[in-house]
């Protein structure tokens, strides 16, 4: 193995599309920065919980580096860098209901007296809890589910559920015909901005919305993302739990939607973390064995996950990497449920990716298919319109937390969010969706996402290549034309290796990372590596493979940390140490041609502020209230597969 660490920054800030290839490929691929998980007003728990009136409107023009109003503080807000590419996720069910109800009131037809007078009553209680901002948010918590915790795979939580999740009086109250014209009203308008908004090229609005299934405090939920244009976008309603309330469900009303419009659509679990291990399950959630063609289906429709968001990190936890010094990191250990929310919160194999992607390589040794052979992004979650990623312009994931006294309050029941519950404190910044696409465009994103040629980071813009193969040569890690190389000699990110030569070489692995130039220098780069045995048992180990300065590992293989230059009365830090860029030709020193496996590159920053942090330096204090006072934060690659053949 040859490491080699290059101090050449590339020209990464001049652009939010950085050109890295030359010829290789049928076309040049450049890497987009962009969030495919942004709620807006029309969101019902958006707006219930302080954003009365950012819109899809809003959320394009933040995007595109426009200056706005944020919707609760009313100061004005302005990303550093603009993304090229934005998913306005709003949730499908009940689609703009909450916002139009206390705006207005609904059209009730000919409904009869009582039922006028009760509509009445009850949107004046829907307006006096939403003019109190605790109150907002102690009501949206009282209709989160009860905390019954289903065992992992052991039961069907949304055939079990009867509904325990308190919807309120809206549906009986408020004629199903007019709900539905709310929402398909909302849905219009939401099709019409990204229309508007949409530059081929310089900045492209997917069509996309959140299907949302958290039945028992299991959290199911996906993005659904298309190549929809506004025209036919606009015949189209969105598919919520409602009509289709499991994901395969979903995938067959998405089918049919791909027949009527000729669009393309795919689906992308989120929050798996918080999912009781039903996410990436060994069973269907009706908990029927999987089978072949079923693997099949959900690879298909599910090419890729949101790794890392607001609600925490979801590549693994530390139960279940216990060698992995890196594994605590952004651990959001609160259920969908009504508080407390963490008490009885346990880590599962289905939970997380790392683990999912293990699971993955024992089920296509049974199935002849791997049902979770998933790439990975990262995404806001944001519930502000603001797609916001960035520590130092951290202004709160739900609106209300935008004001330093709205993060630490009692809820309804006595309970102080963050003890028991989460706040704008120990959310995280996360994340962004960095995707190598041949241009940008809905039919382009889109398709970088199906090959998996994508990856996430919790931030920072750190520009990261990842090729596979058998034959790269030493050179190659100081060409300036490396995508080149990587493509003609190998596969990307997201891509399979087969058929290895009969000289025995191993799997190799052409990795270069590039640090963020209004971030921080980076650490290391770390190959994760999966296998499965010749026994069916699945194995992990993370090999660094490049580091910054001096450092040595010690007679374990342990690498030193690499410091700490954060001042925590200013939160600034210095590049005194880390390095620019790593360029490295790694080989794997374990390669077992029998032996299926999987690869994945996490590159690490060196420590930096959290926005925890900068809030207690505002705020006059020595330490957050909650939240570390530092991040490492990171990169996660979309993970190259090795099959035997």
């Amino acid at each position: 193995m040859v490491v080699k660490t290059l101090k050449r920054a590339l020209a990464l800030g001049i652009s939010t599309s950085v050109l890295i290839s030359g010829s290789a490929m049928a076309a040049d691929t450049q890497l987009l920065w962009g969030d495919t998980h942004l709620h807006t007003s029309y969101s019902a728990d958006a707006f219930m919980m302080g954003n009365r009136d950012a819109g899809p409107d809003t959320a394009y023009r933040v995007a595109k580096g426009e200056p706005v109003i944020h919707p609760f503080n009313r100061v004005r807000v302005q990303l550093s860098r603009p993304l090229d590419f934005l998913v306005v996720a709003d949730h499908a069910e009940g689609l703009g209901v909450v916002r139009n109800l206390y705006r207005e009131d609904p059209d009730l037809g000919n409904a009869w007296f009582w039922q006028r007078w009760m509509s009445a009553f009850f949107l004046g209680q829907i307006r006096e809890v939403m003019d109190n901002p605790e109150g907002a948010i102690a009501d949206f918590s009282a209709r989160m589910p009860e905390g019954n915790v289903a065992p992992d795979g052991a039961i069907d939580p949304i055939a079990t559920s009867t509904g325990e999740e308190r919807v309120g009086p809206i549906r009986w109250i408020i004629p199903p015909k007019t709900l539905t014209s709310i929402a398909a009203s909302t849905w219009q308008s939401s099709v019409e901005a990204a229309e508007a908004h949409y530059e081929p090229g310089v900045f492209t609005p997917i069509i996309g919305w959140e299907w949302t299934q958290a039945a028992m405090g299991v959290s199911l939920h996906r993005v659904v993302m298309s190549t929809l244009d506004g025209p036919t976008a606009a015949t189209i309603d969105p598919v919520g739990r409602d009509d289709a309330p499991y994901p395969e469900d979903l995938w067959r009303e998405l089918d049919a939607l791909q027949e009527a419009t000729g669009a393309r659509f795919l689906s992308i679990p989120h929050n798996s973390n918080r999912s009781r291990g039903y996410m990436f399950g060994e069973k269907t959630i009706r908990g029927e064995v999987i089978t072949a063609d079923f693997a099949r289906t959900r690879l298909g429709w599910e090419p890729v996950i949101e790794v890392t968001q607001f609600k925490g990190d979801s590549e693994t936890h530390p139960a279940l990497s216990p060698d992995d010094e890196f594994a605590d990191f952004e651990r959001f250990e609160f259920n969908v449920q009504r508080p407390p929310q963490h008490w009885n919160y346990v880590a599962s194999v289905g939970d997380y990716a790392r683990s999912a992607l293990r699971r993955g390589l024992e089920m296509e040794e049974r199935l002849g298919v791997n049902p979770y052979q998933f790439g990975m992004i990262g995404s806001t979650d944001s519930h502000t319109s603001i797609p916001s990623s960035e520590e130092p312009n951290f202004w709160g994931k739900i609106a209300v937390d935008s004001i330093p006294e709205n993060k630490r309050r009692e809820n309804a029941d006595g309970i102080v969010s963050g003890i028991n519950s989460f706040n704008g404190w120990n959310m995280s910044a996360s994340g962004i969706a960095a995707v190598w696409a041949t241009e940008n465009t809905r039919e382009a994103i889109f398709e970088a996402f199906k090959r998996k040629e994508v990856y996430a980071t919790t931030g920072p813009r750190i520009a990261l290549r990842v090729f596979g193969g058998w034959s790269f040569d030493e050179a190659a890690t100081g060409a300036d034309d490396i995508a080149d190389i990587g493509y003609a000699a190998g596969v990307p990110m997201g891509g399979d290796l087969s058929n290895p030569p009969a000289n025995g070489d191993a799997v190799q692995l052409l990795i270069r990372a590039t640090r963020d130039p209004k971030s921080a220098n980076l650490d290391r780069v770390q190959v994760i590596k999966g296998w499965l045995d010749d026994s069916g048992n699945t194995h992990e180990h993370i090999f660094d493979v490049a580091w910054s300065d001096d450092r040595r590992p010690d007679t374990a293989g342990k690498l030193p940390a690499v410091g700490n230059t954060v001042d925590l009365m200013t939160g600034r830090h210095t590049d005194d140490i880390g390095a620019t860029e790593f360029s490295v030709l790694w080989s794997d020193p374990t390669f077992d041609p029998g032996q299926s496996a999987f690869y994945y590159v996490r590159v690490l920053q060196i420590p930096t502020v959290r926005h925890s942090q900068l809030d207690a330096i505002a705020l006059g204090q020595d330490t957050p209230y909650e939240g570390p006072a530092t991040i490492q934060e990171r990169a996660y690659s979309s993970p190259i597969w090795f099959k035997p053949s």
